[in-house]
């Protein structure tokens, strides 16, 4: 399958949260609906203590569904499919005048104007079309996948001097340090086929020009099998499940299979997701 190939893929989430009050609850795990990709079929079920609970879908310009409810004291079961079939030459992927400002802003988890000298001084001399790739596989080069090895607080810095991280973080750093040079980057959620362990994933468009293109600094799972859930500034905008108060995640899982063989990853190579 090459970047460009029509691909199908099957994917489930099943998480079990625990809560001693009421809560309110915003989940994203959904597929996105982007132009060039087709559901064929889902299905999204939240559960309290075996009864159904009503969803609220709120989808965002960028196709990203993202769903509410209120869970109340006792155990929230929430299980979600899909099988869809992408066609990424079919996909909008152009980078629009808001989009412009909005993801070269620094934001929460990605300092840019903290990292500015650093990305002077590292990136110098590189063209701007190469930067997405030249940062990405810098931040590869410098820094050690580990599970568990970051704190939800930690951003885009606090990975740098840290040089670990998990994929949020290599996320939030090559964001960061693109935006430092005026490119327009934004994290993305995705259903990653062949990632190992398997967990939702977080990758980077970047729009050196006038269209986003698809990095990973993990290079953990082929950019070409990637499905699209939310798209934002950073894990703020991206987070699979918010709430408020206390709720404990008893037990989570991920599962994302590529009908047919995986592609192999070229990290040189230009791709785009749908």
């Amino acid at each position: 399958m090459s970047p460009t190939d029509p691909f199908g893929t099957a994917v489930r989430a099943s998480l079990v949260l625990s809560a001693r009050t009421r809560v309110e609850c915003a989940l994203q795990v959904a597929v996105a609906r982007r132009r060039g990709v087709e559901v064929l079929e889902e299905s999204l079920a939240v559960t309290r203590e075996g009864e159904p609970v009503e969803l609220l879908e709120d989808v965002d310009r960028l196709g990203g569904r993202l769903h509410a409810f209120s869970a109340g004291k006792g155990t929230t079961r929430v299980d979600y499919s899909a099988r869809v079939r992408v066609d990424p030459g079919a996909a909008d992927t152009a980078l629009t005048p808001r989009e412009r400002w909005q993801f070269t802003r620094p934001s929460r988890y990605c300092e840019s104007d903290r990292l500015a000298a650093v990305a002077a001084a590292e990136f110098v001399g590189t063209d701007r079309a190469e930067l997405p790739a030249a940062v990405t596989a810098w931040v590869h080069e410098r820094l050690d996948y580990v599970s568990g090895s970051s704190d939800p607080t930690d951003g885009a810095v606090d990975t740098l001097l840290a040089g670990q991280g998990v994929c949020r973080d290599h996320a939030h750093l090559v964001v960061a340090l693109l935006r430092a040079l005026d490119v327009p980057a934004r994290l993305v959620a995705v259903y990653a086929p062949g990632l190992e362990p398997m967990d939702f994933h977080a990758v980077v468009e970047a729009a050196p020009d006038d269209r986003w293109q698809l990095q990973d600094a993990t290079r953990l799972a082929p950019r070409a099998s990637l499905l699209r859930i939310s798209t934002g500034r950073d894990a703020a905008d991206t987070a699979f499940l918010s709430n408020t108060g206390i709720t404990t995640l008893e037990e989570m899982e991920v599962l994302a299979v590529a009908e047919g063989d995986l592609p192999a990853e070229e990290p040189a190579a230009l791709v785009r997701l749908a």
